[in-house]
């Protein structure tokens, strides 16, 4: 016999967007169940993604900075890495983390579910747990069950051949490592197994790494890369076998190439987990690329079924799944809201970071929008040449029309960090003027935003003035 549960909310996921939404729902006054297979809230992000890999990155970083600190008089010894101690600080971090949530959720009352659920009815869900079967009868229900890495088609099932969850536990460091895949993942990757001793080859179908962020930003990261790794840009992997000295891997593109690795991560997207949830049960179609379409309150199709996170489209980011997924809470609480940002921000944790967010100048000329550019360059920075990162950028987009910021970018020393300023001067629909009239601390790397929006408005000091031209595509 199943269990039977009567709910105002079941949430299919503990990811960013599921444990968002359960939480805030909770808080709301609702009656919540969180169903998760996987046993630990945080989905992807928290156990085998974001935080981990920030983890390992910062351990990069201090080598990378130590190494740098020889260049101004301070010297320290090769470093000694202790792979298992590394990987014991990763998995307490992640564990504090995990520990918390399951806290916060005990705390609201929630109803916790470990298994896997699947829709019987759009009212009804069946989740196959350890404890048995649970009937979940709920008013409302919200599917936040996140996504998968693609994998590369043809690729042996070897387990030398990496996903981001196997580079992340961190077994071992190859000598030679391949990366498919020029994107924020891949560089992430890169940098921390480069750190680490591997020698790195990264291969990237498009023209540049990071194809989304505008070219001038990527270069200054493009340019350190190259002189610590092989780039192998408009380059496409066309065959890979598995032999016992190695993976073998032809890759086509400016020249041929084959190639014997010790290891290759493929990291060139994610897909959505959107089978084997019923869907196709209940009558829940989605879109051309396997997505939940969803409206602006988060509601799909079906009355009182609501997605949020990787499942409803790009961008796959968690910071964009909570967000959804207060929504969706507040929406079923019967408030009025709606997902409606004029932005969201994308962060590349590499060294240097590159961060935008809003419009791009690529996407700019695309569309034909008239704008006026604002570009720092942070060599004429105090703060940035005092820590070593001269060679950084803030550049800021304002339309011609009506003077408002349009898109923003950094490439930089904690760009991550401070392209906020950009996102909240984006929502609240801020100008050149409003920018540069606001006073920063001097000196800092977040006052190189302001100097790009004097560089439009006309009062930089700083630097030389440009002439002023609004440009229209």
């Amino acid at each position: 016999m199943a269990h039977e549960l009567h709910l105002d909310l079941a949430v299919l996921g503990g990811g960013p967007g599921g444990y968002a939404a359960a939480f805030r729902a909770a808080d709301l006054g609702l009656s919540v169940c969180l169903i998760e297979q996987g046993g630990r809230l945080g989905g992807t992000c928290l156990n085998v993604g974001c935080i981990p890999s920030k983890t390992l990155l910062h351990a990069s970083a201090v080598i990378e900075e130590a190494q740098a600190a020889a260049e101004f008089g301070v010297c320290f010894g090769s470093p000694q890495i202790d792979l298992d101690a590394l990987r014991s600080h990763k998995a307490r971090i992640v564990s504090q983390l995990t520990n918390g949530l399951d806290g916060l959720c005990k705390a609201r009352k929630i109803t916790r579910l470990i298994g896997r659920g699947t829709f019987v009815e759009p009212q009804m869900l069946l989740v196959d747990g350890k404890d048995g079967e649970t009937r979940v009868h709920c008013a409302n229900a919200v599917i936040a069950s996140g996504s998968h890495p693609f994998v590369l088609p043809g690729c042996p099932d070897d387990p030398r051949i990496w996903d981001s969850t196997d580079a992340l536990a961190l077994t071992r460091v190859p000598e030679r490592l391949l990366i498919v895949g020029g994107g924020v993942i891949g560089l992430e990757m890169a940098q921390i197994y480069g750190a680490l001793g591997a020698a790195i080859t990264i291969v990237e179908l498009q023209s540049q790494i990071i194809p989304p962020a505008d070219r001038d930003l990527v270069q200054p990261l493009f340019l350190k890369l190259k002189k610590r790794f092989r780039i192998c840009t408009e380059t496409r992997v066309a065959a890979v076998a598995a032999q016992p000295a190695g993976i073998e891997v032809v890759l086509e593109g400016k020249t041929a190439i084959t190639e014997t690795f010790d290891a290759v991560l493929v990291a060139v997207g994610r897909r959505p987990n959107t089978q084997g949830l019923g869907l196709e049960t209940i009558g829940l179609s989605l879109d051309e690329r396997g997505f939940i379409p969803v409206n602006q309150r988060q509601q799909t199709a079906i009355p009182h079924l609501y997605a949020v996170g990787d499942v409803v489209g790009e961008p796959m980011l968690a910071h964009k799944a909570t967000h959804q997924g207060k929504v969706a809470a507040e929406v079923i609480a019967g408030r009025d809201a709606i997902f409606a940002p004029r932005s969201i921000p994308a962060v590349a944790y590499t060294s240097p970071e590159i961060a935008w967010v809003g419009l791009t100048e690529k996407e700019a000329e695309q569309q034909g929008v008239a704008y006026n550019k604002g570009k720092f360059p942070w060599g004429a920075s105090g703060r940035a040449l005092s820590v070593g990162a001269g060679n950084g950028v803030s550049k800021a987009l304002f339309d011609v029309a009506t003077g408002r910021i349009l898109g923003a970018g950094i490439c930089g020393l904690n760009a991550g960090e401070l392209i906020h300023e950009a996102a909240l001067a984006l929502e609240l629909g801020a100008t050149a003027a409003d920018i540069s009239k606001t006073v920063h601390a001097h000196p800092t790397l977040a006052e190189t935003f302001a100097f790009a929006a004097e560089m439009v408005e006309g009062s930089i000091t700083d630097v030389l003035p440009p002439k002023k031209t609004g440009r229209a595509k």
